[in-house]
């Protein structure tokens, strides 16, 4: 008997394509064979299944359903398994995993999200080694417990916790980074975790939260908008939360009328401050032009990424629609380490 099981989930992505020798075209290939490709998996102390999408998905096309139906096979297969590996393509698999870490709250084992950059039918892919390491990764017990007990993202060498990650390369290997929150673990000869920054919560019944609100608008400011664009976009929608990709740590111009805006429709929008970069925090309070967001209702986000906003705004936002009050309450407070509080 091997000491773990661990369920692979293929979505879609360049991990899963090899090339057709006829034809030299990509296609997916069969994950139930999969250590016939990949041989080196049966030295790894773990049971592997696979199951796979009917139609590979694009990342670009990942939206809400696709967050859920990745939940679902997760959650109907909980029980059975000690880990799972989620292969996904690397544009939105930063968005996924901020999805997958709000809707599993209380989790207690690894769902470890990967891929690559190049098929891995191909000879200087990346894939295999990302492959195989999120199986060890996703397998890995201390004391006979899961070592990883949150949603991860492995990519070149590193463990990173999913919803710190931003996608930051098209073309290297070393396509994401955690600005903000240091590494799960790191890679070479060894697998070295790094136990106090691991996620931990106290043991309590796993629930399974589904349901997203996709009304959410992202505003990037730039020199030279026109205000009075963004009022009208605003005004004329159903939206109920508007991200501000602001400067810095957290400003925009002082423009009168769309802080009157905000000042006269904070009952209708939320209003969330995000800063343009990557690394640091929003401080609302450092400077008078990021204090006025702050009085006229605009909430900073601290260290939170960009994906991490929005994904968590459509989640609360679809479990508390009509309570304000309880979603100011909850974003504001570190669910699954999405934040420095």
């Amino acid at each position: 008997m091997k000491d773990s099981k661990v369920l692979l989930i293929y979505t879609g992505g360049t991990i899963g394509m090899k090339e057709n020798p006829q034809e030299k075209s990509l296609e997916p290939f069969d994950f139930n064979h999969l250590t016939r490709e990949i041989p080196e998996l049966k030295k790894i102390d773990c049971t592997i299944d696979a199951v796979s999408f009917k139609e590979p998905i694009d990342s670009s096309d990942i939206n809400c359903e696709i967050w859920e139906e990745i939940g679902n096979i997760i959650y109907k297969n909980y029980n059975e398994y000690d880990g799972f590996v989620v292969l996904h393509g690397t544009d939105t698999m930063s968005y996924t995993a901020c999805a997958l870490s709000f809707m599993f709250e209380n989790l207690n084992k690894p769902i470890i999200l990967t891929g690559s950059q190049l098929p891995i039918g191909m000879v200087r892919t990346d894939g295999k080694e990302n492959l195989i390491t999120s199986i060890e990764i996703a397998s890995a017990k201390k004391n006979h417990k899961a070592i990883i007990q949150e949603v991860a993202i492995y990519f070149e060498f590193h463990l990173y916790r999913g919803n710190r990650t931003s996608k930051v390369s098209s073309e290297h290997f070393d396509a994401f980074i955690s600005y903000n929150y240091p590494n799960l673990a790191e890679i070479g000869v060894e697998i070295k975790y790094n136990y106090p920054n691991l996620l931990r919560k106290r043991q309590k019944k796993l629930k399974y939260n589904k349901g997203f609100d996709p009304n959410v608008l992202v505003v990037f400011f730039y020199p030279g908008i026109q205000f009075n664009n963004i009022i009208k976009i605003i005004r004329e929608s159903d939206l109920k939360v508007v991200i501000l990709l602001t400067y810095g740590s957290g400003n925009l111009p002082k423009n009168k009328e769309f802080l009157s805006f905000i000042n006269n429709h904070n009952n209708d929008f939320l209003f969330l401050n995000v800063s343009q970069c990557a690394a640091g925090y929003v401080e609302q309070n450092n400077y008078s032009n990021g204090a006025v967001l702050k009085e006229a209702g605009v909430v900073g986000v601290s260290d939170m990424t960009v994906e991490a906003a929005i994904v968590k705004s459509m989640f609360l936002i679809n479990k508390y629609p009509n309570d304000k009050n309880k979603f100011l309450k909850y974003f504001n407070k570190d669910l699954v380490g999405e934040f420095t509080e």
